[in-house]
This record gives structure tokens, sequence and C-alpha cells, in this order.
């Protein structure tokens, strides 16, 4: 079952929209009407989004970008400027998962995850933030992890990058809030994604969350009226431990 939320006109930025979470978030938001421009490091993957939400009536674009790069990042909020003229949801969802003990973990990989997972986030708030200000309005959603407030072992550096998305995103809501911008953060428990089942081979797929049950926590977030704001969710598989 999917939420139904009124999007039209709206202009949304998914990162990382090229599968998995992403790839539901994107489809959602198109489904209600949103002008959605797909964002990730493969093209062929995004063009696919982008074409099925505009064969299903809707608007989109895809728009490559490699969050490890600065320059590619202001260039996708550029393309988006020129192209819509304004920004009114941002998605900050990419990232990548690297594993391993703490005492053999590679300062290369931990550079390159902390790259897309912490500073690729934190420069696409920033330029969501320089869109969103003049208008006096908009909503940033940013996707950590339950291991943004729980740990479990061979994950230190992923771990460390999401509670850094977490501590981010607390302070980027009290920021935003005095230009009417909405910043929530998302934490998902195990969804059946390829980056779960490389981090957590041991769980049964059969019980994971499926990506949709994000997308409908994301399209929850979007349907809220003015009168309210949800700072964060957690939301855990069912056969998981309560809190």
């Amino acid at each position: 079952m999917s939420i139904n939320v009124e999007l039209r006109g709206k202009v949304a930025i998914v990162t990382g929209a090229g599968r998995g979470i992403g790839r539901a978030i994107a489809l959602a938001l198109g489904k209600n009407g949103a002008a959605v421009v797909t964002a990730a490091r493969t093209p062929e993957q995004i063009e696919a989004v982008s074409q099925e939400i505009i064969q299903a009536g809707g608007k989109s674009l895809a728009v490559p970008c490699d969050l490890s790069d600065e320059k590619q990042i202001t260039a996708l909020f550029k393309t988006v400027e020129d192209k819509f003229g304004r920004l009114d949801i941002q998605i900050n969802n990419a990232a990548i998962g690297l594993y391993g003990q703490l005492a053999e973990f590679p300062t290369a990989d931990l550079d390159h995850l902390f790259s897309i997972n912490v500073r690729g986030t934190y420069l696409c708030c920033q330029q969501a933030m320089r869109m969103m200000i003049p208008q006096h309005s908009g909503a940033i959603i940013n996707i950590s992890s339950v291991v943004g407030f729980k740990g479990y072992e061979n994950q230190s550096a992923y771990t460390a990058s999401k509670h850094a998305v977490a501590g981010m995103t607390k302070s980027l809501a009290v920021e935003a809030q005095a230009h009417n911008i909405r910043a929530s953060l998302i934490y998902p428990g195990g969804v059946d994604t390829d980056l779960v089942t490389a981090a957590r081979p041991d769980l049964d797929r059969s019980l994971l969350m499926q990506p949709e049950d994000i997308a409908n926590t994301v399209l929850f977030l979007l349907s809220l009226s003015d009168r309210c704001a949800v700072d964060e969710i957690y939301i855990r598989r069912r056969s998981s431990s309560p809190f």
C-alpha cells in the first residue's frame, strides 16, 4: 500500500536514484506529481528510472553525478536551477558501504567512504539550502541508517559516516527552521538492497523491508501539514527487536 500526497508543481532531487531505496523514492515522488531529477554515478540506471517516471505520465530528468566530486554536485544543482528554477524536495540517499575490522580498515577506504556518505551529503544539503532559502520553503530528507545510532561488528567506518549524517541533519534542521525549510532524518533498519546484503549476509532476506517501505516513509514526511514537523524516524524490519 502506498501513500498518496499532492506534489504537482514540486521539483525534487533524489541522489542514489538508480537502484534500491533511491529508485523507489524517485518513482514514488514521480507518481505523486513531482518533477524528479534522478542523480547517481551510473547513467544507464538513472536514465531507466527517469524513463519509467516519464512513461507513467510524470516529469523526470537524469543527471549523472558522483558525490565524491564537488564540481559534479555544483553542476547538478545548476542544471536543476536552469531547467526548473526552483527546488522543493532534496532527498540525500546516495551512500556506499565498506566493511571490515577497525584495526585493519584501510585509510584510503575510510576517506572514500566519507567523501560520498558525509562530504557528498553535506555539499548537497548546502546547495539545496542555497536554492531553498530565497523561496522560504522546502524539505530536505537525509537517509541515514540504523547504524546512525547503533553499532555493529565490522561496520565501524560505515557506522561513523551514518552517525555524521545524523549529526549534520540535527544542526541543519535548526538552521533551516528560520527559513521555513524542514530537514528530517530517516534511520532505516534492514532493507532488501545490495548494500544490506553485503553488510549483513546473515539476515533472512524474506524478512527484510522493501525499498518501497522507505519511499512511503518519505511520502509520509512530505504529507505533513504546515502545522507539524517530524525530526527523525526509525523504521525497522518487524522481525527485529523493538527499541
